[in-house]
């Protein structure tokens, strides 16, 4: 009998600016759809959540730490799965999903500071701003209950 794939230790950060809008990015290696989602990705061994938050943040979007403020995190990790086709195929075939704990970030840079292209490889070819309720509707559907969870859990701050 194998053991049940784990879950990928994971941060997401969920980058408002001045006026209340989310950035999303679009993948590049996204073949399917048109879809957008928050900077996110996995955790360091021994590495702290905050740190890495910061961390994807910058690669993702070139946002440096003196224009981010972190103003909380979720009380409880959140999981998806991935869907069957690609299990085992992600991660080095190691994870069925990713076990998350989201980040609320004020971004106080203007959009010049944003750099898609700062980290190499970039992973996102676009990028814009938008309103929080939109982001179910912009995520690949595996995990638009995802992206409800961290709308809820950051509404009254954001």
């Amino acid at each position: 009998m194998t053991e049940p794939l784990a879950y990928r230790p994971c941060v997401g950060v969920m980058l408002v600016n001045a006026d209340g809008k989310v950035f999303v990015g679009r993948r590049i290696d996204n073949k399917e759809g048109d879809w957008w989602q928050m900077p996110q990705g996995g955790v360091d061994p021994g590495e702290e959540l905050r740190e890495a938050a910061l961390r994807e943040l910058a690669e993702e979007t070139g946002a440096r730490p003196e224009h981010v403020t972190i103003l909380k995190a979720t009380e409880e990790s959140v999981r998806y799965d991935l869907p069957d086709e690609l299990v085992g195929k992600l991660w080095g075939g190691k994870y069925r999903g990713q076990e998350q704990v989201w980040f609320l970030a004020r971004f106080t840079g203007d959009d010049i500071d944003i750099d898609i292209d700062a980290h190499d490889p970039p992973e996102f070819c676009d990028w814009k701003w938008v309103e929080p309720d939109q982001l179910p509707e912009l995520i690949v559907p595996f995990k638009k209950r995802v992206y409800r969870t961290v709308v809820e859990a950051f509404r009254d701050l954001v």
